[in-house]
Formats: C-alpha cells, sequence, structure tokens
C-alpha cells in the first residue's frame, strides 16, 4: 500500500504522448427486456424518448408492463435505454403459426416485418407511373393504418439482375415489410387513383389492398421463463442473452410478465429469472432493479418474503412498494404497476445531476407521475425493511412519492459497504467498466516496468477527475484512492502469460477506508473480477 500511495498522491497536470487518456463510460444506460407490440424481436434496439419507443415497439399496451416502465423511465428523468422486445409465437391454426401479417398485391406477397397482430393494419397500393416504360419496373407504398406511417418504393422491379429488385429493396430499407415467396412472373396491377378530393387509402380495397382475413396474424402468447432463459437461448443470444449484442448498458429492468390467470400489468417475474439475471448482471458490469412481487401487498408480506425472493446478488437492488397509477388503456382506472422504470429514472436523473456516487434517494428522489403508491410505510416499517435489503418508496408530504433507500439484496458481506450501498457498488463497477475499456491499448505493449508506469499514469489522472468532482473522501488524493500496477500485482508468471494486473482502491465512505476494484489484461482479451 505505502508503494502505492507515494505515486497517487502527485497530481499529473500534462500527460505524455505516451500516457492514454481513460473516459468514464455511461452510468444510466437501461435495458428493458419483455413483450411489446410491435417491433424486432431478439435485438437490443437503443433509443433516446418514448417518442422513440412509441414509433418502434407501438408504445402502451396493457397486455405488457413493458411500455409504462419504458414511459416512467424517460418521465422521471432516463435518457437512454435499450429495449429487447421478447415473441412468443401463437399455437398452430391447421399446422400453421400466424405469427406475420400477410399483404398481396396481385401475385406480389408482402410479410410484416416483425411478428406480431400489429401487422394486420398494413396496406399497399402499386402504380405504374414511372419514367421509363420499363415493363418490370413499379411504385410500390406500404401503409401501416394504425399509424398512418406510409413508406414509398419508386422504380422497384421484379427483374432478376435489377439494381432495385423488390425484394432487395423491402430486405434493406423496409421498416414495416419484406417479400414472401418467389418473386412474381410480372408485375402486380396498377391500383386505381385516388378520387380527385379523396384519399387513395381510405377508399377501400379498389383504391389498395389490405390484410385479408386468412392471412391476419393471430394474438400471440404470454411470455414463459422459457422465453428468457430457455435452453439454446445463450447460444443464440436470444431471450435475456439479446443482451449479449448490447455494447454497454448499466441497469436492467425485467418488468412483470407472468401470467397467472390475472393481470399482466400487475403480474409477478420467476424467481428463477431474477437469479439468472443477478448472475448476468454481475457478468455485465451492471444493476438489476428488482420490483417486489405482486403478492407483496402488505409490510408483513415483503417481510416474509423477502428470502424466496430468487437473488441476493450485490447487483441487484429490491423496491417495494409497487406504483398506482391511472391508466388510459383502462379508462383511467388506477392500477398497480412496476416501480422498475420510475426508479431507473431517478437513478439516471441523480448521475446526470450528481454523479453515480450519489445515493439516489431523498427529498430530490421524487417520482414524477405517481400520485400514489401500493401501500404507505411509515418510518418504524421503513426501518424494519431496510435492512432486509427492501428500499422503500414512500410517500412525504413536502415532497410527494421519493424513494428512501439505497441497498442491494446482498446480504452478509465480507467486503462491507461495497455489497450493501448502491452507490458504493455502482462506483466500483463504472471505475471497473471504465479501465477495462480505457487500458485496452496494452495488449500489444511489452509488459515491463515502462508499461507498469504509463498504466498507473493513465489510471490516475482518471481517478484525480473523479476525486475533484467528489466522487471519493479525503481531502487530498492520497486519502481518496490509490493505483498499484507493478511488481506487487504482476507476477513473473503473470508476465510470462502475458497478463498484467490492476488494482484500485477508492475510498467512498470514509477517507482512508477503501473499495477495491480489480481489473486484469491478456494477451489481447479483458478480463475482469
Amino acid at each position: 500500500m505505502h508503494a502505492a500511495m507515494s505515486y497517487a498522491s502527485t497530481v499529473t497536470e500534462h500527460l505524455p504522448a505516451s500516457v492514454y487518456p481513460i473516459a468514464g463510460v455511461d452510468t444510466s444506460i437501461t435495458a428493458f427486456v419483455g413483450r411489446a407490440l410491435r417491433g424486432p424481436v431478439d435485438e437490443p434496439v437503443s433509443i433516446a424518448s418514448f417518442t422513440q419507443f412509441e414509433r418502434l415497439f407501438g408504445g402502451l399496451w396493457e397486455h405488457s408492463a413493458l411500455g409504462y416502465a419504458v414511459r416512467d423511465f424517460f418521465l422521471n428523468g432516463g435518457s437512454k435505454a435499450v429495449i429487447v422486445r421478447l415473441y412468443r409465437a401463437p399455437d398452430p391454426i391447421d399446422g400453421v403459426v400466424r405469427s406475420h401479417a400477410i399483404v398481396r398485391a396481385g401475385a406480389l406477397t408482402l410479410q410484416a416485418r416483425d411478428p406480431g397482430t400489429w401487422g394486420n393494419a398494413l396496406q399497399v397500393r402499386v402504380d405504374h407511373e414511372l419514367l421509363t416504360g420499363d415493363p418490370d419496373s413499379f411504385n410500390l407504398s406500404v401503409r401501416d393504418s394504425a399509424t398512418g406511417h406510409v413508406e414509398v418504393f419508386r422504380n422497384v422491379s421484379l427483374g432478376a439482375g435489377h439494381p432495385r429488385r423488390v425484394d432487395l429493396v423491402l430486405r434493406s430499407i423496409s421498416r414495416l415489410v419484406t417479400m414472401s415467396g418467389k418473386l412474381p412472373a410480372g408485375r402486380p396491377d396498377s391500383h386505381p387513383r385516388a378520387p380527385q378530393q379523396g384519399d387513395a387509402w381510405e377508399c377501400g380495397a379498389a383504391s389498395n389492398s389490405g390484410v385479408m382475413d386468412a392471412d391476419r396474424a393471430v394474438e400471440e402468447l404470454p411470455l414463459t421463463l422459457a422465453d428468457f432463459i430457455g435452453k439454446g437461448n445463450l447460444a443464440r443470444k436470444s431471450g435475456l442473452y439479446a443482451l449479449d449484442r448490447a455494447d454497454l448498458f448499466n441497469l436492467l429492468c425485467i418488468p412483470p410478465y407472468l401470467d397467472n390467470g390475472g393481470d399482466l400489468l400487475d403480474a409477478g417475474v420467476h424467481s428463477a429469472l431474477l437469479a439468472e439475471a443477478g448472475a448476468y448482471c454481475e457478468l455485465r458490469r451492471a444493476m438489476l432493479l428488482v420490483d417486489p412481487p405482486p403478492e407483496w401487498d402488505s409490510v408483513d408480506n415483503a417481510v416474509e418474503g423477502v428470502a424466496a425472493l430468487g437473488t441476493s446478488s450485490r447487483n441487484a437492488a429490491l423496491f417495494f412498494p409497487r406504483l398506482r397509477q391511472p391508466v388510459d388503456q383502462r379508462g383511467g382506472r388506477p392500477t398497480r404497476l412496476a416501480p422498475c422504470g420510475a426508479v431507473a429514472g431517478i437513478i439516471a436523473r441523480t448521475d446526470q445531476q450528481r454523479g453515480v456516487w450519489k445515493a439516489p434517494v431523498g427529498m430530490d428522489a421524487t417520482l414524477i407521475g405517481v400520485p400514489e403508491l401500493s401501500v404507505p410505510v411509515s418510518d418504524s416499517e421503513n426501518g424494519m425493511l431496510n435492512p432486509l435489503g427492501i428500499n422503500c418508496l414512500r410517500s412525504m408530504a413536502s415532497a410527494g412519492r421519493i424513494v428512501w433507500g439505497a441497498r442491494t439484496l446482498h446480504g452478509d458481506d465480507p467486503d462491507g459497504a461495497q455489497g450493501k450501498c448502491i452507490p458504493v457498488r455502482r462506483t466500483a463497477l463504472y471505475i471497473e467498466e471504465s479501465l477495462v475499456r480505457g487500458t485496452r491499448w496494452v495488449m500489444c505493449e511489452p509488459n515491463d516496468d515502462q508499461l507498469w508506469a504509463q498504466i498507473r499514469q493513465s489510471i490516475h489522472a482518471f481517478m484525480v477527475g473523479l476525486f475533484r468532482q467528489g466522487a471519493f473522501q479525503g481531502k487530498t488524493p492520497h486519502d481518496a484512492f490509490f493505483v498499484r500496477c507493478g511488481p506487487e500485482t504482476t507476477t513473473q508468471d503473470d508476465i510470462d502469460h502475458g497478463v498484467v494486473n490492476i488494482t484500485v482502491g477508492f475510498a467512498p465512505l470514509k477517507a482512508g477506508q477503501f473499495v477495491l476494484v480489480h481489473v486484469q489484461q491478456a494477451a489481447g482479451q479483458v478480463r475482469s473480477h
């Protein structure tokens, strides 16, 4: 420790060109995994607003809690989200799974790009108003009548060698349809022109083609545990593991999805999924935000049920109780909804205003758009729940609904505050992720004293920046953090195997009491623990 402290006390203002600056990563990108009305399946899609979610995934839907969680995330201060839509196909009808709607224009058969009943609103128009006399070319227009969105593809062709062959154009550009089956032998007939004072899309089947009854998609089935973590999902990167294709996320929300014959907005999450999601977040250096089970309609039920929740990961945090919000799709009737999205938004808001090291709690951590909570929690009840790792949402006369707890679900913790305190754990994850990404340049460098000195200088400059922002306790960098990378962390055996080990300590709560972060770079592959 003394050797590390000797160089941790010197502030480097101007780094030599050989030292690589380390940039801090984002801290509040929130991943949502679940059911949506429309959109690509098993594919992480980054969005920056709820309007974008409405356009790509269909917005609020009373058969899924996901849309409401995403809405509350952006409403409460979130700015970046990753959406993974899961889809469970309907049962076969006459041996056919009708998951995608089909719309036809003569012999040209188009299929909704993504599964779901949203495709039943598709319409198509063809016209031959071309500048050339090519007998294989035509103009194709596709409309989603539910949203009014129209895509127009001019001068597409059925010619096998044509640069705008219709199937290739649709595959690469269209968000609504792809072509199904083989190219027709001849181009589809033109639809009649719109009346002089009318809209061709609103003039019935004569002016456009819609989805026929026999081609309509059937309602999808509610999700099950297997849709998230079933056999083969990891290898296919589907379900929860579709997030393997997301570069970075910091918070994970799995809104309730279980169909227990009740309300899908006020449903549950399987304990096995919470266990796997907690472990997955540890691998991805993220935090899982856990919603209280639907049966927790009292403080006593919460006390009795927390042990059976499914996870006690230091990368998981539970917030209780559920929210009560009016749902327009149900005539404004107040409905219990999961708090994970709103809490994630407050965390993002706090990160932006104060930093990842600030606990997202207190009078400033107000829940926007939440008129009431499903269970009132008193001071004494909060004092009973908090030591169990249950973070309470409370109503305060002076502030409204607020977050009033910042503990993880980790119980007996040999690491002390690192595993029990949300801001400490998130700060450690932030530093680790930033260092893992910011020291990748070492993979091609000789593993010697010069490299170790460069690493120390780069990380020291990064940590000084955090110290100046108030991330650590201590009056000087010497008291607030240390950086070790040298013969005390990297043995001769490590050198022989091309491994360099880095240890960083920071003081989140008290000067001189350090939480440790370990990073290992090896032979071009980054591994951390």
